[in-house]
């Protein structure tokens, strides 16, 4: 009986041979690369992928999609029947590239977890919602521009590569989805993630108000160079880690 695509892990399997052909020439594998692939699904991408590949990690959380796979009786495959929002990337040896194409309900969530993990990680391949694309993407003045472009930035390079059409899936989705890439940065901007979560996460609590009514528990002008009077969306990348480190003096 074939799987039925089920609502609550989001499921949309990705059925276009051009597509998946178009991700892998962006992923570029290499026979050593040590890969983690998030969300196989039926399979369309790894298998593809194993033709590049000396072994493959995969996390699948659904039981049924696991035992597919399993039936594949592939040598090459390691499965990991398992949340990626709760697993532990450490128990991967060395530094890892990791590629998906991530549920719409969890891809930020997702994201934050495996910042934990940069250390290790070498680069990200993503198929995402492409409005989640264009927040992580976004310039400072944009609308779209928020807390996920600054975190995202801070630690990776990053790059809208290609729009996936809807009709690549079945079933198919209500809204376009694009391919990400996320190269970690040599020299991240910052060593700590968690003062600037902090930071960012207070500046962009309340969008349309100005950064100096926003931080007023926290920060105020005197204590820092960045002009308060403006909004959160108008601050650079640099700006950001400014306003951190004021706000870590305070703190």
């Amino acid at each position: 009986m074939p799987h039925q695509p089920r609502k609550r892990f989001g499921q949309n399997f990705l059925v276009d041979e051009k597509i998946i052909n178009q991700i892998i020439l962006t992923i570029s594998p290499k026979h050593n690369d040590n890969i983690i692939e998030i969300g196989p699904g039926k399979g369309a991408l790894t298998f593809p992928m194993l033709e590049h590949l000396n072994s493959l990690n995969i996390i699948e959380i659904d039981r049924d999609l696991v035992a597919l796979l399993k039936s594949k009786k592939e040598e090459k495959l390691v499965i990991y029947e398992a949340d990626a929002l709760n697993f532990d990337f450490a128990v991967i040896d060395n530094k890892f590239r990791v590629i998906g194409n991530l549920p719409y309900n969890i891809s930020t969530p997702l994201l934050f977890h495996l910042l934990d993990y940069r250390d290790k990680i070498i680069d990200m391949t993503f198929m995402l919602q492409k409005e989640v694309v264009d927040r992580i993407v976004a310039s400072p003045g944009n609308k779209t521009y928020g807390r996920l472009s600054v975190l995202m930035q801070a630690f990776f390079e990053v790059e809208s590569m290609f729009v996936v059409p809807k009709e690549s899936f079945d079933p198919q989705p209500k809204i376009e989805s694009a391919i990400l890439y996320l190269k970690t940065r040599e020299k991240p901007m910052v060593i700590d993630s968690r003062p600037l979560e902090e930071i960012v996460k207070i500046a962009f609590s309340q969008r349309r108000k100005t950064l100096k009514n926003c931080l007023k528990s926290v920060l105020n002008q005197s204590q820092t160079s960045i002009d308060l009077s403006q909004r959160a969306e108008m601050l650079s990348l640099e700006s950001f880690i400014t306003l951190m480190n004021d706000y870590e003096k305070q703190n």
